[in-house]
Parts: C-alpha cells; sequence; structure tokens
C-alpha cells in the first residue's frame, strides 16, 4: 500500500537497538509462550539466541496475538488510531497487519531517503507527485468493483493509475488513456510494480511516449527482473531504483550503490542467516516502529546476501529453483541468463519435480517468436540447474491468487 505523501520520517526512540522491540513485546501473547518467554527471561540475552517467527505463526496469531494487552483492537479502530491490512504476498494466503495511521509513511520516508539521489529530490520538493502502477489489491484504493474516476483514484500527491489485475488484457485504448492520465498529473516519479510498469513503459514506447517530469521510477511489490528493469529505463531514461520490504516489516532496504540495497536501520534490524556456500541465506527482520505489530527475528521469506554494509535481494525462499546437485538457485540467479536478451518482456520458468523445465516468454514485439533467445535459454539453463527444457513463446503469463507475478516456480 503505497503513501500518499511524503512526510519528513521521525526518528525511532531507539534507531537501531532491536531492544526497543524487546520493550515492546511486553505483555504480548504470542512471547508468552514457554519457548519465548524462558528465552525472553534470560537477562544476558541476545537477539542471535531467541527463537524465530514463520509465517505461518505469524499468519496464526496476528493481530490479537501481537498487540499488547495495554491495547484493545476495537478501541484503536473505533478511535481511528490504526489500519488495518490484510496482505497475502505471492503466496495468496492471508496475514492480517495492523500498524499507526501515520507509520506507513513514515516508515517509507526513512527508506526513501537513503538513496541520496531520492533524498535531494525530496529535499528540494516534498510533496513530490507519484504515480502508481501495480496490482489494486496492492494499492489500498483502486481495488473496488465498481471503475473509479481519476478525482477518486487521486490521494494527496498520489494518482493509483491502473485498476487491472492482469495488465496484458488492457486494450490499447485503456493504456492510451492511463498514459493521457499520466501525462496531465505529470508525476516526479512511477510506483510501480515491475510487471505492470514494464507493459504500461512498452505501451509508452510504441507510441513515443517520455514524460518531461519524471525523474525516477521506484520498483516494488514484487521482484524486478533485468528484462523489466531494462524497458523501464530504455523507455523512460530515469533511474530505476528498487525498495524492497514488506506489509508485516515496512520497507527495509532501497538501492543507494546499483544493485546494492541500503537498509533502514530505524525501521528494523536484519540478520543474514543459514549462509550457502555462495554466502546466499535468508532474511530474519527484527521490527522497531510498530508497537503494534512487534516482530523478533521474523522469518520474512525471502534470500539475499551481503555485501558490505549493503544487501542484494535473490527472491522469495518458496520462489528458488533447484540445481542439478541439490543445491538452491534464487531466483536472482536464474534471472541473470536474462540479462543480454533484450526481445523478451517478461518470462516464467517452472521446475517439476523431476527436474524438467519449462519456460514461458512474452516477446517486447508481438507475434515475435523469440527463436534466438530460446535457443540460448535452451543451453544456458541446463548448465545452471540440469535437466531438460521445453520452451513455449506466446503465451500469457497469469499472475497468482495474490494479483503478483512469480518469475520462478517450483512444481512438487
Amino acid at each position: 500500500m503505497p503513501s500518499t505523501t511524503l512526510p519528513s520520517p521521525s526518528p525511532a526512540s531507539s534507531p537501531t537497538a532491536w531492544s526497543t522491540t524487546l520493550a515492546q513485546t511486553q505483555e504480548v501473547p504470542f512471547y508468552e509462550r514457554a519457548d519465548w518467554a524462558q528465552a525472553l527471561a534470560d537477562p544476558a540475552i541476545k537477539l542471535g539466541e531467541l527463537p524465530r517467527i514463520s509465517k505461518q505463526e505469524l499468519r496464526d496469531h496476528s493481530p490479537e496475538g501481537f498487540l499488547p494487552r495495554r491495547f484493545s483492537l476495537a478501541r484503536l479502530t473505533a478511535e481511528g488510531l490504526i489500519e488495518e491490512e490484510s496482505t497475502s504476498g505471492t503466496s495468496g494466503a492471508s496475514v492480517r497487519v495492523i500498524f499507526g495511521r501515520t507509520w506507513w509513511a513514515e516508515q517509507e520516508a526513512r527508506a526513501l531517503r537513503h538513496n541520496p539521489f531520492i533524498r535531494a529530490l525530496l529535499t528540494a520538493d516534498p510533496d513530490a507527485k507519484r504515480a502508481v502502477f501495480t496490482t489494486p489489491g496492492c494499492s489500498g484504493v483502486s481495488c473496488f468493483a465498481r471503475w473509479l474516476n481519476v478525482e477518486q483514484r487521486t490521494v494527496g500527491s498520489t494518482l493509483y493509475v491502473n485498476q487491472e489485475r492482469i495488465p496484458f488484457s488492457l486494450p490499447e485504448a485503456k493504456l492510451a488513456k492511463m498514459a493521457d492520465e499520466t501525462a496531465t498529473w505529470a508525476p516526479d516519479f512511477l510506483d510501480v510494480d515491475p510487471v505492470h510498469g514494464m507493459w504500461f513503459a512498452l505501451h509508452c514506447e510504441r507510441q513515443g511516449l517520455r514524460f518531461p517530469s519524471l525523474r525516477f521510477i521506484l520498483t516494488s511489490y514484487e521482484y524486478t527482473s533485468v528484462v523489466h528493469r531494462r524497458i523501464l529505463e530504455r523507455v523512460f531514461g530515469v533511474p530505476v531504483i528498487n525498495l524492497y520490504g514488506s506489509s508485516e516489516t515496512g520497507h527495509l532496504l532501497i538501492e543507494a550503490d546499483g544493485a546494492i540495497a541500503t537498509p533502514s536501520t530505524q525501521t528494523a534490524t536484519l540478520e543474514l542467516v543459514d549462509r550457502d556456500a555462495r554466502g546466499v541465506g535468508q532474511f530474519l527482520v527484527t521490527t522497531h516502529t510498530n508497537p503494534y505489530l512487534p516482530l523478533l527475528r521474523y522469518a520474512i521469506g525471502d534470500y539475499a546476501e551481503q555485501s558490505g554494509a549493503g544487501y542484494i535481494v535473490h527472491g522469495r525462499v518458496r520462489d528458488a529453483l533447484r540445481r542439478a546437485d541439490g543445491s538452491v538457485a534464487t531466483t536472482r540467479q536464474v534471472d541473470a541468463l536474462f540479462a543480454d536478451l533484450e526481445d523478451i518482456a517478461h518470462y516464467q520458468v517452472r521446475q517439476q519435480a523431476d527436474g524438467a523445465l519449462e519456460v514461458f516468454l512474452m516477446p517486447v514485439v508481438p507475434g515475435d517468436a523469440l527463436t534466438a533467445s530460446a535457443a540460448l535459454l535452451g543451453s544456458r539453463l541446463p548448465v545452471l540447474l540440469g535437466g531438460t527444457v521445453t520452451v513455449r513463446t506466446g503465451v500469457m503469463i497469469a499472475p497468482e491468487d495474490s494479483g503478483k507475478f512469480r518469475l520462478t516456480v517450483r512444481l512438487g
């Protein structure tokens, strides 16, 4: 759910200390169960020695199980002090999340200012205008059954542009209307799901459209492929910057040096655990700024690797494929095989239980058979993953029930 304004961030009470969240766990039912109670009672407690919180546990116990007893969910709601989101992520399984009315905007503002380019722009213009292109279920505004007019989709400095769950089903007339609305709005930046943003960009490229006001593009909601990034950069000619996080934890990282993402340490403490021989591990997140949902060592479900003081995100754990030797091949590692294939707009690689691979490709130019790219992938993928490869082109790739798209899928 993108924020509608870009306020100056409020400092967290203890910017980098996980002890902030530790204090917030008092009178929280979830942390009173035996394993957590014993761990938290240790006077020499260390973060790395605490249990972990799984997504299933969060799904089973949120929000009441994580809400301190000093709060009443009914009273907080009645007084308008909180917002509630039902977030499904890529899996489609719903998680109820609550946070303060200003929390989303504040933690987003903190993260954005870790990128020097964005920080300079927002310092000069705190009310920078954005146009949002994402699955309507994620936008928090354009998710109604009825069609909304432009005024109804304009909230503060944000215009929510698209209202279709599957961008590939949009007729040219609808894309043209979206482009007209965007040009009239004259945004300083686009806030996009990479698939929705890429498809809109290709329409603009076919029509020779640019937006003179545009300064950068922010990608989030799901993993940004090299093919999506290349199209967005080529068409609009501005930096494409990835923002990473979740509704449960807030925005945790923002790209600030190429692929290297800088952590927003006021919002959360990140741990990278269970690293493999290539240095790729899983994130655990300890939040600092949401007293209504204090999370200690939450397994957010993503792979990453550390690079200096920053991180390189590798994609969802559930989307990782398997190499022939049984080790993990992350979405990022698979995606690297597409880096030089400029005729591909979108793709999905599916791996069967026996290791066989099925690749679906959507071309930049409608009707393109993608013969050369298909052949290259047919030779590259077995080197990384083993198994046989079947490539299918010209098919529409559908999103998950959540509205998000998966680049890599392991079946069985």
